[in-house]
């Protein structure tokens, strides 16, 4: 029987984390490479992603920077091929990846709603499905935990795309989890409540945000730091009985009443 530190264990795995050269997808990175996995860190900004290397590097761990944009499938099919070459074969999926373009609903324009949904519903699916493949042609198992939000399981006016589109994920989950099933491959999801990032920071400094933040459960943001337990629980053998399940990380949050 395995410890509980060679089940939380991610050595020998490859993981890849979209959306990684900065926040979540940043930090999510260094949780992983810390834990034993490669990690090939893709987003479109691949010129942010070096910072992103270097740091792994400096703590011991290996990274590999590859650029990607999930909404086009071309450019997903490239940098598995990429980092299938670097590193091996991906075993572990992080679809943090993610836009929003908040707008009230009768002002939402097509390109608003069509990008959202692209990168925040697309994207995952398409990463996931290209994954899925490989592993399945080697008879390989793996872990895939898609990044989606408290407001996929609650409305908050304004973000009707974004919000539309992370409870499209919450169900996406479910349904790839099923498909999955026969193959060894678990599919999760984490559901952060209001955390800090390079999206949400403009909000939050701002006075509206700040109130928004003073009516929290714990009267603060969420720390990059409290998500690594669900991060490292979901990819690892650790949630080997676990799919196909959405795990809210929010003080409370969401089922809070008033």
């Amino acid at each position: 029987m395995k410890t509980i530190e060679q089940r939380f264990s991610l050595e020998g795995r490859v993981a890849l984390v979209t959306g990684a050269s900065s926040g979540f997808g940043a930090h999510f990175a260094a949780v992983l490479a810390q834990a034993g996995a490669k990690v090939a860190v893709v987003a479109r900004r691949i010129d942010r992603l070096g910072e992103v290397v270097q740091g792994i590097a400096d703590r011991g761990g290996v990274a590999y920077a590859c650029e990607i944009d999930v909404a086009s499938r071309a450019s997903i099919n490239r940098a598995f091929d990429q980092v299938q070459e670097k590193l091996g074969v991906v075993d572990i999926v992080i679809n943090n990846a993610g836009l929003s373009a908040p707008a009230p609903f009768p002002e939402m324009s097509e390109a608003q709603w069509s990008s959202v949904l692209d990168v925040n519903l697309s994207g995952p699916y398409h990463v996931s499905q290209e994954m899925a493949r490989r592993l399945i042609a080697r008879g390989q198992p793996g872990a895939i935990v898609n990044i989606a939000s408290i407001l996929g399981k609650q409305a908050k006016e304004n973000f009707i795309n974004y919000g539309v589109t992370k409870g499209a994920l919450i169900n996406l989950t479910e349904y790839m989890a099923l498909d999955l099933l026969p193959h060894g491959i678990r599919v999760n999801a984490i559901a952060p409540g209001y955390f800090p990032s390079e999206m949400t920071n403009p909000f939050f400094e701002s006075d509206a945000g700040k109130k928004e933040i003073a009516n929290l459960p714990p009267k603060r943001l969420g720390r990059l730091e409290e998500l690594d337990g669900a991060l490292l629980l979901l990819a690892s053998e650790a949630s080997s009985y676990i799919n196909g399940s959405t795990l809210t990380v929010d003080y409370a949050h969401s089922v809070r009443l008033s």
